[in-house]
C-alpha cells in the first residue's frame, strides 16, 4: 500500500481518503432511484461530452471490506485479530467472515449457537472446559464441560472442519463418532485431559476420518471398551504425522501397529504407552527411521531377556538420526537407558517427568544434551542432577520439577542448592516449574538476576507457611525481585511463607502478569486488593487456602476483563458471593458444595468467570449458580 500510493499524484491522492469510521458503520449503500440516476447521468454527459451510461460508483462498505479481506487473511495471532474486531461494526463483520481458527478458553464463556452464529468459515476449533483444579480432583467428577452441544451446534454450521483441539472436556463415544461423521476432511483431534470416552470412540475416529493427520491423546482418561482401535485404520497409505496414546492404559494389538508404522511414511511424532515393550520399540523405530519425537512406553523387557538374543538398541537410536524429542520412560530399567545415548548430542527436548530416576542414571545422559532446550524430570534427580543440567544445557529454555513424593513432612531431595545451580547455569531460561520443600530468597533472587527473560516462574513450596529456611523470614523479597526483574513474566505461582508485602510487590510490579496462583499465603485482605488493583493484564486468579477472607468486592471493575478466577478453602462470605452475582449480570458465580462444608452463611469453592450467555443449564446438584 505504501508503495502505491507513493505513485499517485497530488490530484489523485484525495480522493483516497475516506472517512473510514461512517463508512464502516453505515449500512451497505443502495443505488439511487431511476430519476436521480438519470438526471446523474445527464450532468456527467454534459461535463464530459459524452452520451454513454455511467455506472453508480460501488459502495464505500463494499470496497473497504474487499480490502479488510484481503488484508486481515494476513492476521494469524488471536489478539492482533481480538483488536482489529473492536475497530468497528464494519471490521468486526470482516474479521469474523475471515477467521478460519477460533481459540475458546472456557467452555462456558459462550454458547455453540454465539460462536456459529458469528463465525461462518471456521477450520480449526481449540476449546477449554473444566479449570486446571480439577486435575487435583477439587471439583466433582459430574461438574459438566460437554462436548456433545459444540459437536453438534458444529456438525452443522461447519461441515469442513480441519482440527479440534479439546483440554478438559467430557467427551462421549457418541460425540467422537457424530464427529467422525459429519466432517469429510478432517485432519486433527488433540485431546488432552480429557474423560468420558474410550477406545469404542477412538476406534471411530481411526475408521472414518481418512484423511487424519493427527491423533494425540495426551493425559485422558480412555476407557477400556475392549476394541482393537488400532486395526481400526484404512487399510494402505496413512497421512498420519502424530500419533499419541500414551496415557491410553490397556494392551494394543502391536502387530497392527507395526503395520501401521509402515504404511504411514510422513509419521513424526509416536508416543506409545506403557504396553509396549523395549523389544517392540526396537520393531517400530528400524521401521519409521523419519520419527523426530519419540514416546518410548515402558522402556523395560517384556520378560528376563537372553543375553545372547538380546537386540542392539543402541543401533536402532543411533540409525534415527532425527529424533530431537524423547518422552516415556514408564517402568525404567538402568540397564537399558544407555541405548538413547546415540540421540544425546540432537535432542532439544527430553521428558523424565514419569521415570524415578537416580542422579547417577541422569548424569551419564543429560552430560552430552547440549542442545536441549526443554526438560522435564522428576526430583529423584537431586540437587546434583540439576547441578548436571546446569553444567551442560545452556540453551535450556524450560524445565519442570515434579515431586516423586508429594508429602510436606519430608526432606525433599532438591532445594535452592538446584535452584541456584540452574540460574547461574541456564540464563536463557524462560519458564520454571518448581517444586520443593525448602527454599531461600537468597536463591530466588539469584534466579530473578540471571534469567531476566523468564516469561513463567512457578515455585511450589510443600507445606504451608514455609519461611526462608535459612534466615527463618517471610519469602517477600525472592517473589518481589521475580516481579521487578523479570519484566516478561506473564505467569506467576507464589508459595511459602508471604505477608502482604510480597504482594504489593506483585500488584506494583507486575504489569505483564496474566495468570497468578496463590497458595497460603498473605496476612489480609489486602494481598487480594494489591493484585486485582496493580496487574492490569490479569485474566486468571487461583487462590486457595488464604488466611482472611479475601476482599471480592475490590476486583468488581475488573472481573468481566478477567476469564476466571478460582477460590478454594478460602472463607467467602455467601451474602457478598450474591451481591456480586446481582451487580455483576454477565459474572456467573458457581458455589460448588462438599460434603465437609458445614456453615451456609459461607463459600468454601468459588468459581467466577465472565459469560456472554444465560447461565448453563447442565450444572451438578453440588453447584449453585448464582
Amino acid at each position: 500500500m505504501r508503495e502505491d500510493r507513493s505513485e499517485m499524484s497530488e490530484d489523485d491522492e484525495p480522493s483516497m481518503q475516506l472517512d473510514l469510521s461512517s463508512a464502516a458503520i453505515s449500512e451497505p449503500c443502495s443505488y439511487s432511484s431511476p430519476s436521480s440516476s438519470s438526471s446523474a447521468a445527464a450532468n456527467k454527459s454534459r461535463n464530459c461530452h459524452s452520451t454513454s451510461p455511467v455506472a453508480p460508483p460501488p459502495c464505500l462498505d463494499h470496497v473497504l471490506e474487499n480490502v479488510l479481506e484481503n488484508v486481515l487473511q494476513f492476521l494469524t495471532s488471536r489478539c492482533d485479530r481480538n483488536a482489529a474486531s473492536l475497530v468497528c461494526r464494519s471490521w468486526f463483520r470482516v474479521e469474523a467472515f475471515t477467521r478460519s481458527e477460533v481459540f475458546i478458553g472456557n467452555c462456558y464463556a459462550l454458547s455453540p449457537v454465539r460462536l456459529t452464529r458469528r463465525f461462518k468459515r471456521v477450520r480449526s476449533l481449540v476449546l477449554k472446559g473444566k479449570p486446571r483444579f480439577a486435575d487435583f480432583n477439587l471439583m466433582p467428577p459430574d461438574w459438566g464441560a460437554n462436548f456433545a452441544p459444540w459437536v453438534i451446534a458444529m456438525a452443522k454450521a461447519y461441515p469442513w472442519l480441519e482440527k479440534v483441539h479439546l483440554k478438559r472436556m467430557f467427551v462421549t463415544d457418541d460425540d467422537l463418532a457424530l464427529l467422525a461423521e459429519s466432517f469429510p476432511g478432517f485432519k486433527e483431534l488433540s485431546l488432552v485431559c480429557c474423560d468420558g470416552f474410550g477406545t469404542s470412540g477412538i476406534a471411530m475416529v481411526a475408521s472414518k476420518c481418512r484423511q487424519l493427520r493427527v491423533l494425540d491423546l495426551i493425559e485422558s482418561e480412555v476407557t477400556d471398551d475392549e476394541v482393537d482401535w488400532i486395526s481400526c485404520f484404512p487399510e494402505g497409505g496413512t497421512h498420519l504425522e502424530s500419533l499419541t496414546f500414551d496415557c491410553v492404559e490397556a494392551p494394543i494389538n502391536f502387530q497392527a501397529l507395526e503395520r501401521l508404522v509402515i504404511r504411514s511414511p510422513f509419521l513424526k511424532k509416536l508416543r506409545v504407552n506403557r504396553f509396549v515393550s523395549i523389544e517392540q520399540l526396537h520393531r517400530l523405530m528400524v521401521r519409521a527411521l523419519q520419527l523426530m519425537s519419540l514416546g518410548t512406553g515402558s522402556f523395560s523387557p517384556d520378560n528376563m531377556p537372553d543375553p545372547e538374543q538380546e537386540m542392539d538398541y543402541a543401533s536402532a537410536f543411533r540409525a534415527c538420526k532425527s529424533i530431537v524429542c524423547l518422552s516415556g520412560f514408564r517402568e525404567l530399567m538402568p540397564e537399558y537407558l544407555p541405548a538413547i545415548y546415540p540421540v544425546c548430542a540432537n535432542l532439544t527436548s527430553l521428558n523424565f517427568s514419569y521415570a524415578n530416576i537416580t542422579p547417577e542414571m541422569f548424569k551419564p545422559v543429560i552430560r552430552n544434551c547440549h542442545k536441549l532446550q526443554v526438560i522435564w524430570t522428576m526430583d529423584s534427580i537431586c540437587d546434583e542432577g540439576l547441578q548436571a543440567v546446569a553444567a551442560s544445557c545452556r540453551e535450556l529454555r524450560e524445565l519442570r520439577v515434579f515431586p516423586f513424593d508429594p508429602r510436606e513432612d519430608i526432606e525433599g531431595p532438591v532445594s535452592e542448592v538446584g535452584l541456584q545451580a540452574i540460574s547461574e547455569g541456564c540464563r536463557k531460561l524462560e519458564s520454571i516449574l518448581y517444586f520443593c520443600q525448602r527454599m531461600t530468597n537468597a536463591a530466588v533472587i539469584a534466579m530473578s538476576e540471571n534469567c531476566p527473560e523468564l516469561i513463567v516462574f512457578r515455585l511450589c513450596i510443600m507445606g504451608r507457611h514455609r519461611p526462608d529456611h535459612v534466615t527463618g523470614k517471610p519469602m517477600d523479597e525472592g517473589f518481589g525481585a521475580i516481579v521487578k526483574n523479570c519484566k516478561k513474566l506473564t505467569r506467576l505461582a507464589v508459595s511459602g511463607l508471604l505477608t502482604d508485602r510480597a504482594f504489593s510487590y506483585i500488584g506494583e510490579y507486575g504489569k505483564t502478569i496474566r495468570t497468578l496462583s496463590v497458595a497460603f499465603a498473605g496476612d489480609s485482605d489486602m494481598a487480594l486488593r494489591y493484585v486485582l488493583e496493580g496487574c492490569t493484564k490479569l485474566q486468571k486468579d487461583e487462590i486457595s487456602n488464604l488466611n482472611k477472607s479475601p476482599a471480592l468486592r475490590a476486583g468488581m471493575h475488573r472481573y468481566y476483563d478477567m476469564r476466571f478466577v478460582w477460590m478454594s478453602a478460602c472463607t467467602i462470605s455467601r451474602q457478598c458471593c450474591g451481591d456480586m452475582a446481582r451487580a455483576m449480570p454477565n459474572l456467573a458465580l458457581e458455589v460448588i458444595e462438599s460434603e465437609d462444608d458445614e456453615s451456609k452463611d459461607f463459600v468454601q469453592t468459588l468459581y467466577m468467570y465472565r459469560s456472554l450467555d444465560v447461565p448453563r443449564k447442565d450444572a451438578p446438584k453440588s453447584v449453585t449458580i448464582l
